[in-house]
């Protein structure tokens, strides 16, 4: 049998081997169909020839925001994928979002699939943010949802418009364990928040810089604290998105230990970036809005090293860009924040673009040599396949071995890329008008991307190679537990006390 495509001369990395060179990767009819040497070939057969190069797993970013009501200068699925594919992820996994308005789910469901049909350069699913999770809702749309293929759910504890109280989570967690999905959440005390962004408001200190003095890691350490609670209490599987705070880490690390199914995802912005970016230039004293997220940037490196040290230690599952753009140079982006020359951080769009920049960021700190803070197979764990098997694509993506989809990271020759690349908005395939990241230098960056066996992007020839219509809706099964196992007693509870209320 001849191949529709051979992979040849690239040194193929898992999340658990790094195999030598010269092993070859057989697709047809997209999916994987072998790994071996001297792979059979016909005129027909294509040969990328990955040069010695390291040939990774297409990319998963599971934390995406894409044409997003509440965003509207921000990218829709045909620039967020574009952008995606461009940087090496060939899945990205989106959120439709509930108002608390909406008694159902359905319709939102609906809204965003017409949204990304035929609208995608690469494969998509959707998370449901929950801001209204009624009895109808959890009782009898939630298992339509597992039906359609969305297997996961994100919730708030804090924004007015989106967040829920304790009595409200606890019951989402409670359908999340009878029902079998995966629960993400946005983990900071609304309160302590609101508190301090009327006390600096009305003493005249509401600059973007602000942003990050409004929430503190308090803010993040003790609602951290409290939804791992929520979730033993429960016996509920969860995963807290974009985490950067150590104590909150901390949290995380001492519940895995105690063997709790407790995730943990972190961003390139908490590894990179601190809050003196939040502050303006002598040129622009507006433009710290370009980098104002939540949680927000935090003020000292050995923030920065508490976030890597969770990425090589495994305490984090997934890391994703949470990518959340606003254009800066619009009066309906960025420039919200600014009217008649009066700066409001809190009427700024929170989020930072970096589906593009995700991959070539954390892959120029992985590998053996001194600069390297991650294994090469910490790096596919983290970026494909972990997120993979969490959101119920285990088998399907993530990975590089027979039966999964032909979704694949060719990345250059070292030798080839010796000064690296520098980063710049003018390369970038977003949407936005900005990157944080303008400026700096990676070793690396996706010299080809391959999705389900056809090559969608050539750096060297035409960059972008797929079209709008090439990303599929991913039908996701239930997720796995990739740390700690459910089934555990409370700390404090007689065995078994849990029975008489659930």
């Amino acid at each position: 049998m001849a191949f529709d495509l051979v992979v040849v001369n690239g040194i193929i990395v898992t999340a658990s081997d790094v195999l030598p060179l010269g092993i070859e990767i057989g697709i047809k009819d997209g999916k994987i169909s072998c790994l071996g040497s001297s792979l059979p070939r016909d005129a027909n057969t294509q040969i990328i020839d990955a040069k010695g190069a390291y040939v990774t797993p297409g990319g998963v970013d599971s934390h995406v925001h894409f044409a997003q009501d509440n965003c509207p200068t921000g990218d829709d699925f045909t620039t967020g994928s574009r952008s995606a594919i461009a940087g090496g992820t060939t899945t990205v996994l989106a959120f439709a979002s509930q108002e608390k308005s909406e008694t159902s789910v359905i319709p939102v469901v609906e809204e965003y699939h017409t949204k990304a049909t035929n609208q995608s350069y690469c494969d998509y699913g959707f998370h449901l943010i929950l801001t209204n999770p009624t009895p109808e809702i959890m009782q009898k749309e939630m298992p339509l949802m597992i039906e359609q293929g969305i297997t996961s759910v994100k919730l708030y504890m804090t924004y007015e418009p989106m967040k829920l109280g304790d009595s409200e989570l606890l019951e989402v967690l409670m359908s999340a364990r009878s029902l079998g999905f995966t629960t993400m959440v946005h983990a900071e005390n609304s309160d302590i928040i609101s508190l301090i962004t009327d006390r600096l408001e009305a003493a005249g200190h509401t600059d973007p810089y602000f942003h990050a003095i409004s929430r503190p890691q308090i803010a993040e350490n003790e609602a951290t604290y409290r939804i791992i609670s929520l979730a033993e209490l429960t016996d509920s599987p969860i995963l807290i998105v974009h985490m950067s705070s150590e104590i909150a880490v901390k949290h995380v690390r001492k519940a895995q230990t105690r063997m709790l199914p407790i995730h943990a995802e972190t961003c390139p912005q908490y590894l990179f970036l601190l809050s003196e970016r939040l502050k303006g230039s002598h040129h622009d004293a507006f433009e710290g809005a370009k980098c104002v997220c939540s949680p927000p940037l935090r003020h000292d490196p050995k923030d920065l090293e508490a976030m890597w040290r969770g990425i090589a230690n495994g305490t984090f599952t997934t890391f994703s860009s949470d990518h959340a753009p606003s254009s800066y140079d619009h009066p309906n982006g960025k420039k919200l924040g600014l009217k008649s020359g009066i700066m409001r951080y809190r009427d700024i769009p929170n989020g930072v673009p970096g589906v593009e920049t995700r991959l070539p960021l954390l892959f120029s700190y992985a590998g053996s040599d001194k600069d390297s803070r991650l294994g090469l197979q910490r790096f596919v764990q983290l970026t494909s396949s972990d997120p993979a098997k969490l959101y119920g694509l285990d088998g399907t993506k993530g990975n590089i071995a027979p039966g999964y989809d032909a979704d694949l990271v060719i990345w250059y020759p070292e030798e080839d890329l010796k000064d690296g690349v520098n980063i710049e908005q003018k390369m970038l395939h977003h949407g936005v008008d900005y990157t944080p990241y303008e400026g700096m230098k990676v070793k690396n960056w996706p010299r080809y991307t391959i999705l389900r066996g056809k090559k969608v992007w050539d750096r060297d020839n035409g960059g972008i190679l797929g079209g709008m219509s090439d990303g599929k809706f991913l039908k996701r099964g239930k997720g796995k537990i990739v740390v700690g196992k459910t089934g555990g007693e409370v700390n404090g509870m007689l065995a078994g006390e849990r029975d008489y209320w659930v």
